[in-house]
């Protein structure tokens, strides 16, 4: 999974190995030698996950993820420490500072790209889940659409309007949309992973020239793509 990182150590060898193995794991990243240069990199282009040590000078790793834990803008950025500071009662305080991953040096760097990749697996879920509006919400626009496309008729006849090559799984995948499931339950429905359901839904988008599933369900049910 590729993603932004930011890194900010203050031990020049560390930083350049652990950039040059995420880079190498397909991550792009920005390095800092201290909070204060971390955080003008912030400013200049949010990452989507920050890598930090704790015992910096001026501003230690704990006063750096106060500081972004207080900022709107970097409130819910992942953030991982890397540290030789790898006490039970360090990693306490880490975890209540609000860190989301505590990493003790020496570490194994494959563990860390997998933490990394958890970390920005989960938030993508999470941003994913923000944006999908309420199932209930959206069940009930589709059924307003159906409802006012059949009293004009657009929807009385069987063949389609319009002449899209659809595959057999893009037809099942629009039909389920139509019905007005979301990607988790046209997944178990049609047996198959989230993320296959969301490049059926993303190719439906392109195919159709729309950009949202209930602009999706209108052009669908008006042009006879389904019923």
């Amino acid at each position: 999974m590729a993603g932004h990182l930011l890194l900010v150590d203050d031990e020049p060898g560390l930083r350049d190995a652990v950039q040059a193995y995420l880079e190498d794991s397909g991550f792009t990243v920005d390095v800092a030698a201290n909070a204060q240069d971390g955080w003008q990199l912030l400013e200049a282009q949010t990452p989507e996950l920050v890598i930090s040590d704790i015992m910096m000078p001026q501003v230690d790793g704990y006063q750096f993820l106060a500081q972004l834990r207080q900022d709107p803008r970097f409130r819910e950025l992942p953030v991982i420490f890397l540290t030789a500071r790898g006490m039970t009662t360090d990693r306490i305080q880490g975890y209540q500072a609000g860190v989301d991953a505590y990493l003790p040096k020496p570490f194994d760097p494959d563990e860390l790209v997998a933490i990394v990749s958890n970390l920005l697996g989960r938030r993508a879920t999470t941003a994913e889940e923000d944006q999908t509006p309420n199932i209930t919400d959206l069940a009930s626009q589709i059924a307003e659409i159906k409802s006012l496309l059949t009293k004009r008729g657009a929807i009385s006849h069987s063949a389609a309007t319009v002449k899209i090559d659809l595959t057999p799984r893009e037809q099942s995948v629009l039909d389920l949309v139509a019905s007005g499931l979301m990607n988790k339950e046209i997944a178990r429905r049609l047996d198959t992973s989230v993320r296959n359901v969301e490049k059926y839904v993303s190719r439906l988008f392109s195919k159709t020239g729309t950009n949202s599933r209930t602009e999706l369900v209108r052009y669908a049910l008006e042009n006879g793509l389904t019923s």
